[in-house]
């Protein structure tokens, strides 16, 4: 009895521990909710010099430049990629890529850009109304392109509209 008493004992401790450090992890700690704020003057205007950076690259090398229509800059932002003016080194050129993206996202789906700030820092992100359902387009070429992820573009486009476009349907839970 008194070694079935010890065994018991050395488990109990070992479940302690466990679930000692587990509870103490980041992994189980509660996460805070983002910090959502509009975007400043400052990163309005970043955001414009990023449109204009792989605006003026594309105007060089194609004639025209991005205008708005989503058929149009889609097959700009595909020809970038497959004629290399851009590479997966040159990440300030792909994160402007992605708010060209966001931008037609945003006109599509009634969507806005807004700074998310988490523990893993601030994020530019476009924001479905006033809801909890964030797009985040700046990094969604540059993140495939920097890991050789050649998914085309209208592709990258497609997913992120029908995410958004599926969580409009839900219907809002009970409360």
């Amino acid at each position: 009895i008194r070694v079935h008493l010890m065994k018991v004992r050395f488990a109990i401790r070992i479940l302690g521990a466990i679930y000692l450090s587990l509870s103490l992890s980041p992994i189980a700690a509660p996460q805070k909710p983002p910090l959502i704020e509009k975007l400043s003057p400052v990163g309005t205007q970043r955001m414009t010099s990023q449109r204009s950076l792989i605006d003026d690259l594309v105007s060089r090398n194609f004639g025209s430049g991005f205008n708005g229509n989503k058929a149009h800059d889609i097959r700009l932002l595909q020809r970038v990629l497959d004629q290399g003016l851009v590479t997966s080194k040159q990440t300030p050129e792909l994160q402007a890529m992605g708010i060209i993206l966001g931008d037609l996202l945003a006109a599509d789906l009634g969507m806005h850009w807004v700074v998310y700030q988490d523990q893993l820092g601030r994020s530019k992100v476009l924001r479905y109304r006033q809801t909890d359902n964030y797009l985040f387009p700046v990094t969604m070429i540059s993140r495939r392109i920097e890991v050789d992820n050649r998914e085309p573009v209208v592709e990258i486009y497609q997913k992120a509209y029908d995410i958004v476009v599926a969580t409009q349907k839900k219907p809002p839970p009970l409360q």
